[in-house]
C-alpha cells in the first residue's frame, strides 16, 4: 500500500470512529505483510548450532510481519476487521489465510517452541498480552475453529503471567515493549470471565503498583516510545479501579497539575525509515487510544467538564497526527494498524 492510499485513511478520522472504508485499508496493510517472512527480527536464544533456524522454521504461525509480536497483532487485526466487516472485500482473502495458518500442527510447534527453558522471556510481556488478546478475538468466530486451536498456547501464556507477576516486584514502565500495564490492559479483557485467578492476580498487582501514584512529571515522550508510560497505566486502572475511584485517581494524576494540557501533545516523527523514530508514531495512536479509554470513564460519571473536552481534543489532535503515515515505510507498515485499531474502536 503506498502512501498516497494511505492519507485516504484519514476520512471519518473527525468522529474518531472506525468505517468500513478504514476498516478495508487496515486489512489491506496486515495482509500485506502477514505471511511476509523477511526483513525478520527475531527473539531468539541459542543453545547450539542447531537452534540457528529461520523465522518459518521456528514459528510457522507467526513468522511474519518483521518479528513475532507484530505477526500476533497483526492477526488480531485482521480477525477483529474479519468479525466487524463480513462484507468488506478482505473479509474473504482473510479467511483463507486464517485457515491454512491456524492449523493444530503449526500451533504445535508454537507452543513447543515458547515452553522451552530459555524460552522463559520470550516475548515477555508485549508478546504474552498480544497473544491472549489474540485468542479472545479468535473465540469470537464461530464459524471457524480459531478460537479452539488457540487455546491451549493461550492458556500457557495466561499460565506464565500468572507465574510472572507475582516475582514482578516493580512495574516496568518504559514507553516500549517491556512496558507491563499494556500487556495487563489486554490479558485482563482476556481473563475477564474466562480466568478468575489471572483477573484477581492483574487487579491485586496493579493496585499495588499504581494505585498510589499521584501528580506525574515524568519526561516524555521518548525517542523511541510508543507507549506513554503515564497513560497506559491510566488505561489500565481505567479497567480495574471502580469508576469514581479512578476519575478521583486520574484527576490527581494528569489533569490538576496541568500535564495533559501542558505536556500531551502529538510527537513529532523526524524519520519513519528508522525503526525506532517510526515508533513516535505509535506513540501517537497509543496516546489516543489511553485518552479516549480515560474519557469514556470521566464522561460515565459525570466528571468531564473541562477536563473531558480538553482530553477529547489531545485524543483527536494526536490520531490525526498519525493516520496519514500508518504505511508507506515497512518499518512502521508491519505494525501501525494494529494501534490504529486500538484507537478507533469502541471502548469495551
Amino acid at each position: 500500500m503506498g502512501v498516497q492510499r494511505c492519507h485516504h485513511l484519514c476520512r471519518g478520522v473527525l468522529t474518531m470512529e472506525l468505517t468500513q472504508d478504514i476498516a478495508s485499508k487496515l486489512a489491506a496493510i496486515a495482509l500485506g505483510h502477514v505471511a511476509q517472512e523477511y526483513p525478520n527480527k527475531l527473539d531468539h536464544v541459542l543453545t547450539c548450532d542447531a537452534d540457528a533456524m529461520g523465522p518459518r522454521a521456528l514459528h510457522p504461525v507467526f513468522f511474519g510481519s518483521f518479528d513475532w509480536h507484530s505477526s500476533v497483532h497483526s492477526w488480531w487485526t485482521l480477525l477483529t476487521l474479519r468479525r466487524l466487516y463480513p462484507d468488506m472485500p478482505e473479509a474473504r482473502a482473510i479467511d483463507e489465510l486464517a485457515q491454512t495458518t491456524f492449523t493444530e500442527e503449526k500451533l504445535a510447534v508454537e507452543l513447543a517452541y515458547m515452553r522451552q527453558p530459555q524460552a522463559r522471556g520470550f516475548e515477555r510481556p508485549y508478546g504474552w498480552g498480544w497473544l491472549l488478546y489474540l485468542h479472545h478475538e479468535a473465540a469470537l468466530h464461530e464459524d471457524r475453529e480459531w478460537g479452539a486451536l488457540l487455546e491451549p498456547l493461550a492458556q500457557a501464556f495466561a499460565d506464565n503471567l500468572k507465574g510472572y507477576l507475582p516475582i514482578l516486584t516493580y512495574p516496568i514502565t518504559v514507553g516500549t515493549h517491556g512496558n507491563t500495564a499494556f500487556a495487563l490492559v489486554l490479558a485482563h479483557e482476556w481473563a475477564l470471565g474466562r480466568d478468575p485467578a489471572l483477573t484477581a492476580a492483574i487487579e491485586t498487582w496493579s493496585d499495588t503498583a499504581f494505585a498510589n501514584k499521584t501528580d506525574y512529571s515524568g519526561w516524555e515522550p521518548g525517542g523511541d516510545e510508543f507507549l506513554s508510560p503515564v497513560l497506559i497505566a491510566a488505561l489500565l486502572m481505567s479497567r480495574v479501579m471502580r469508576p469514581r475511584v479512578f476519575a478521583n485517581w486520574f484527576d490527581h494524576l494528569v489533569v490538576n497539575n496541568g500535564w495533559i494540557e501542558r505536556e500531551c501533545h502529538p510527537a513529532r516523527v523526524s524519520d519513519r525509515s528508522d525503526g525506532k523514530i517510526a515508533h513516535l508514531d505509535g506513540l501517537n495512536l497509543s496516546r489516543a487510544w489511553c485518552l479516549r479509554g480515560a474519557g469514556r470513564v470521566l464522561r460515565s460519571e459525570g466528571v468531564g467538564g473541562e477536563a473531558d473536552a480538553l482530553i477529547e481534543l489531545r485524543a483527536q489532535a494526536h490520531l490525526e497526527a498519525a493516520m496519514p503515515h500508518i504505511a508507506g515505510e515497512y518499518m512502521g507498515e508491519h505494525w501501525l494498524a494494529s494501534f490504529a485499531l486500538l484507537a478507533l474502536l469502541r471502548q469495551p
